[in-house]
């Protein structure tokens, strides 16, 4: 068993990397390298779940690898890797397959609001539904128990499909032998759920069509700072953080405490109009991304993907007695 906790999270390698996606995962994945066994995955198979165009998955798996290398991920103190170079994701998701419900799979609020979605026309896809698009729930387990994994840190949007990976972890062992580590989900104390600055209601997403209200990783600075002027906020006037009655003003204290480390309920009592608390967050978040913006400039493709064949290759040092186990445990031929 490995000596320090090990972490295991993905992300897609689809759209544009925003704020939301670096304060709510990657900041987190960069301070994980130094106290955890850190396992990082660029999920490109979950990425198939909607229909992509030829090349554009490998296109976003290589920008996706510079970005977090840029944003502080190394190779020597983590595991990095695309899921589709180890073949075991794939083969453990099969497995997962068969031992999660259908039942289950239906009742995960991603798949029926994606869903919903494409009913009434609003993706890229039209109306088409993809199997894989029910049952990547079942993938996602695969990714995560192939790793022994303890920790699982993601977003409160995720928790749903967390607790499936725990609870197809337990029947499996239940029904052919200890055979998984139960993993614990995670959620990041600030900054977790960044939300749209031009409709705070609703998370910052890739998906979502909202170039005002989406901070790109990769904004110039005066872009971002636009940006956070004209943020959504409220009539009243009193900084607070408040998120029911103020989601606006919180989302921006929210943003502030994660770049900053503060606690948002204190940086509130700092201010007393909402002009400065925008500017504020605007220059902290600007002085937290262009480091990120000069490093990624620096790297190339070769940089890239020799650090994903160095992770793909721990990533199976890792994955293959696991899924030897598993195979066993289920009674295949072997």
């Amino acid at each position: 068993m490995h000596s320090r906790p090990r972490v295991f999270s993905g992300i897609q390698p689809t759209g544009t990397t925003h704020l939301g996606n670096y304060l709510g995962a990657i900041r987190n994945w960069v301070a994980m390298q130094d106290d955890h066994d850190a396992i990082f995955c660029i999920v490109d198979l979950h990425a198939l779940t909607m229909p992509k165009a030829p090349g554009e998955v490998a296109e976003g798996s290589l920008r996706m690898a510079r970005t977090l290398l840029a944003a502080g991920l190394d190779p020597e103190r983590c595991t990095l890797f695309v899921q589709s170079h180890v073949r075991e994701h794939s083969e453990l998701g099969w497995l997962m397959q068969t031992v999660a419900s259908y039942g289950e799979l239906s009742r995960m609020t991603q798949f029926k609001d994606k869903t919903d979605a494409a009913a009434a026309g609003q993706t890229k896809s039209g109306s088409f539904i993809s199997a894989g698009l029910f049952t990547y729930p079942a993938l996602q387990a695969a990714d995560i128990l192939l790793y022994d994994t303890n920790v699982v840190p993601v977003g409160d949007d995720q928790k749903q499909h967390i607790e499936l990976t725990r609870d197809v972890a337990e029947r499996f062992n239940n029904r052919y032998g200890d055979t998984f580590v139960i993993p614990e989900h995670r959620v990041p104390a600030a900054g977790a759920r960044v939300m749209d600055l031009q409709h705070p209601d609703r998370k910052m997403s890739k998906s979502l069509d909202s170039p005002q209200g989406t901070v790109e990783l990769f904004d110039e600075p005066k872009a971002i700072t636009k940006k956070f002027k004209r943020a959504v906020t409220d009539s009243d006037g009193e900084v607070r953080f408040d998120l029911s009655a103020k989601p606006g003003v919180s989302n921006l204290l929210s943003i502030l405490a994660a770049v900053t480390d503060d606690a948002p309920e204190g940086l509130a009592d700092r201010y007393e109009q909402y002009g400065p608390l925008k500017s504020d967050v605007a220059d902290a978040v600007v002085a937290a991304v262009e480091p990120i913006q000069e490093r990624y400039a620096e790297l190339d493709d070769d940089d890239v993907r020799d650090a994903l064949r160095l992770g793909a290759d721990k990533a199976r040092a890792i994955a293959a007695p696991v899924m030897d186990r598993a195979r066993v445990a289920a009674g295949l031929l072997v």
